[in-house]
């Protein structure tokens, strides 16, 4: 790599391992969805180089709003709906708890 970001990219076996946390954490499957692979600039790639990585977007826009119309990340009429904090923290406290039970040695 010359200079820039390389891809970011989940490990298969983590995310199969990791997408039922948060499916227990939305409260239905329908809240959690899994997209193709995308290019993404993202220094979470360097670690995922060493090892395997599980990069997750958490959901914030205001109840209602079209994602379309959705002001994008970055510029100045970004907005974050506070409420998904509390859905963010519980997210990682399940993914770190589920994954060390499920590497318990």
């Amino acid at each position: 790599m010359v200079g820039g970001y390389p891809v970011t990219v989940n490990d298969p076996d983590l995310t199969y391992q990791m997408v039922p946390s948060l499916v227990q954490v939305a409260g239905k499957k329908e809240n959690v969805s899994i997209h193709k692979p995308r290019t993404t600039a993202e220094d979470f790639s360097f670690y995922a180089q060493e090892i395997p990585g599980f990069y997750f977007y958490l959901g914030s826009m205001p109840e209602g709003m079209n994602p379309a119309e959705a002001p994008k990340h970055h510029t100045s009429d970004f907005f974050i709906d506070e409420k998904s904090f509390a859905l963010g923290v519980k997210s990682l406290c399940y993914l770190a708890l589920d994954y060390a039970s499920y590497h318990k040695k």
